[in-house]
C-alpha cells in the first residue's frame, strides 16, 4: 500500500485536491466557493456518493462530497463518501477532507471509515506489466478539530491495518495462477508471520497423507502443482476464548474432470479468495491487540483435470473418517473444506468460520454483491452479521435446512458431494455441516461478491478481498 494517511488541524498546503463536504440541507461551507443554488445549477444537491469538481485558478482543486442527511450520517455513508472523493480526485496524489471532522458520527469510527473508502477506492493491481499500474493516491489528509483528532488519529491508525490486510487479499486473487499456486501462498504465509509475530506451519501433500486429509489429497490428484495446507496461530495472553478461521484455496479451477467452460474459468485464479482472506486477517492481529486466540487454516490446492484426476464415482475419507462419493468433481471446495473443518473442531475452537468462493447456486439466490451465511448456531451466526453490518460487507442468512440433507445420501458412502439441481448453495452447507461436530460454525460462501468488473465505491475492479475486514472485525471482537 503506497498511500499514506495524516491527521492535520489545517488544510495542508502541498494538497492538491480538497474535499468539501455538502449535506442535502444547511449552509454550504464558504470554502467551496459557491451557493447551494450554484450546486444546484451543475446538478449537485448534496446526496450521499455525489461529487462536483470545482475546479480552480490557483492552489487546490475543490470537490463537493454529498453526504446526505447530515444527522443520518454513519460510518458506511462516511466511508463511502470518501470512496468517492477520491475517485473524483482523479490524478491528484495528496487529497484532503473534513469528512472524518463532522459532529454526529464517532470520530474513532470516522476516522476508521473515512481511512477505508479513500484507501480501497485507491487500490490498483500492480499488474505482470513492464509499466505496472500505480495508485494515484500518495496521502489522505484528514483535517480535524481538537476536539476530534485523538479520536480521528486511532481511527485512521486502525483503518490503515485494514485497508493493507485488504490490499493484500486484492493482490493475492488478482494474481495470475502461474504466479500464486498453493507454494506460492504457503512462502507468502511463512513472510507474513514471521513480519506479524504469529505462527505458521506448513503441511506438505506426505504429511496431509499421513493426516489422513483425504479430501485435500483427491483435489489435488490431477494436478502437477502439490498441494499445502497452512495453519496460522495467534495467541495472546488470556483469551477471551479460541476462533478458528477456515480459508478455500483452490488455486484455480478447471472443474476437474467435471470441466468448466472456458468463460467459466475466466476468474478461477480468485477461487483462493477465502484462503487470502484468512492469511490477510491473520497478519493483523498482534497489530490491532487481539483478545482471542485465533487459528487459521488455508486450505490450497489446484483442481484439475488429468490421466490422474478424481474421478466421478470415487470415494473420498476425510480427516474425521468420513466419506463421500463424488459425483461432480467441480463441487471440490467443500471437500478441502472438510478437512479444514474437522482440524479445527480437533483443536477444540469455541467457534468456526469457513470462507469459501463455494457455489454458483449463492450467486443465483443473492446476486454479485451479497454473500450467503449459514450455520448450525444462531447466536454465533448473529455475530458474524453484526461483524458484517459493521464493515459494510453484505451478507443475508440462508436456511441449513436440515430436510434436504437427504439429498446428499449415498448408496456407497456416507454422502455424496452434490444435492442435486435445487438449493446447492444450502446443501454445500449441509454438507460442510457433516465436518463442525457440535461447535458453533457460520459458512460465509462469498462466490458473488468475490470480484467485480468495474470500479464501484470503495470496490475497485478485480478481486474485492471481501471478507478480510469482516473477519478482522469477528476476530477482534470474539469472546467465547
Amino acid at each position: 500500500m503506497t498511500a499514506t494517511v495524516s491527521v492535520v488541524r489545517t488544510t495542508p498546503k502541498h494538497a492538491n485536491a480538497v474535499g468539501v463536504p455538502v449535506g442535502t440541507s444547511g449552509a454550504v461551507p464558504r470554502s467551496l466557493g459557491l451557493s447551494r443554488a450554484a450546486l444546484a445549477a451543475h446538478g449537485f444537491e448534496g446526496k450521499l456518493g455525489q461529487v462536483l469538481v470545482v475546479p480552480a485558478a490557483s492552489g487546490p482543486t475543490h470537490i463537493a462530497i454529498g453526504i446526505g442527511d447530515a444527522g443520518a450520517l454513519n460510518p458506511q455513508a462516511l466511508r463511502n463518501a470518501a470512496a468517492s472523493l477520491v475517485r473524483a480526485a482523479g490524478k491528484h496524489a495528496v487529497v484532503a477532507t473534513t469528512l472524518a471532522d463532522i459532529e454526529g458520527v464517532d470520530a474513532v469510527k470516522a476516522g476508521q471509515a473515512v481511512t477505508e473508502g479513500g484507501l480501497l477506492a485507491a487500490y490498483r493491481y500492480a499488474g505482470i506489466k513492464r509499466e505496472p499500474n500505480r495508485n494515484a493516491l500518495t496521502e489522505l489528509v484528514l483535517v480535524a478539530g481538537e476536539k476530534r483528532a485523538k479520536g480521528v488519529a486511532s481511527g485512521v491508525e486502525r483503518g490503515t491495518v485494514t485497508s493493507s490486510a485488504a490490499y493484500l487479499a486484492r493482490d493475492l486473487a488478482n494474481t495470475p495462477p502461474a504466479y500464486m499456486n498453493a507454494r506460492n501462498i504457503a512462502d507468502r504465509a511463512v513472510q507474513l508471520a514471521a513480519e506479524t509475530g504469529i505462527t505458521c506451519e506448513v503441511f506438505n501433500k506426505d504429511q496431509l497423507e499421513a493426516m489422513g486429509c483425504g479430501g485435500m489429497l483427491g483435489v489435488n490428484r490431477g494436478s502437477t502443482e502439490p498441494p499445502r495446507m497452512v495453519r496460522l496461530t495467534y495467541t495472546p495472553k488470556n483469551p477471551t476464548g479460541h476462533l478458528a478461521l477456515v480459508g478455500k484455496g483452490v488455486m484455480f479451477d478447471s472443474g476437474g474432470l467435471s470441466l468448466k467452460p472456458s468463460d467459466g474459468m475466466l476468474g478461477m485464479k480468485m477461487d483462493m479468495s477465502g484462503a487470502a482472506a484468512v492469511l490477510a486477517t491473520m497478519g493483523t492481529l498482534k497489530a490491532l491487540k487481539c483478545k482471542a486466540k485465533v487459528t487459521g487454516y488455508l486450505m490450497c490446492t489446484d483442481n484439475m483435470p488429468s490421466g490422474s484426476a478424481l474421478k466421478l464415482g470415487d470415494v473420498l475419507t476425510f480427516r474425521n473418517g468420513k466419506t463421500s462419493e463424488i459425483q461432480n468433481t467441480d463441487a471440490e471446495g467443500r471437500l478441502v473444506l472438510a478437512d479444514g473443518l474437522s482440524l479445527a473442531v480437533e483443536d477444540k475452537a469455541d467457534a468456526i468460520v469457513d470462507i469459501a468462493t463455494l457455489t454458483g447456486a449463492c450467486m443465483v439466490a443473492l446476486g454479485m454483491k451479497v454473500a450467503g451465511v449459514m450455520g448450525n448456531n444462531q447466536a454465533f451466526v448473529d455475530k458474524v452479521r453484526a461483524a458484517s453490518a459493521t464493515t459494510d460487507e453484505p451478507i443475508w442468512q440462508l436456511p441449513l435446512e436440515k430436510s434436504y440433507r437427504k439429498l446428499l445420501d449415498s448408496n456407497v458412502a456416507d454422502m455424496r458431494n452434490i444435492g442435486g439441481s435445487w438449493g446447492g448453495a444450502i446443501t454445500a452447507g449441509l454438507f460442510l455441516n457433516e465436518f463442525v461436530a457440535d461447535v458453533p460454525w457460520a459458512h460465509l460462501d462469498i462466490a458473488g461478491p468475490m470480484s467485480v468488473d468495474a470500479d464501484e465505491g470503495w470496490l475497485s475492479r478485480g478481486a474485492t478481498g471481501f471478507g478480510t475486514r469482516l473477519l478482522i472485525e469477528l476476530a477482534t471482537t470474539f469472546k467465547k
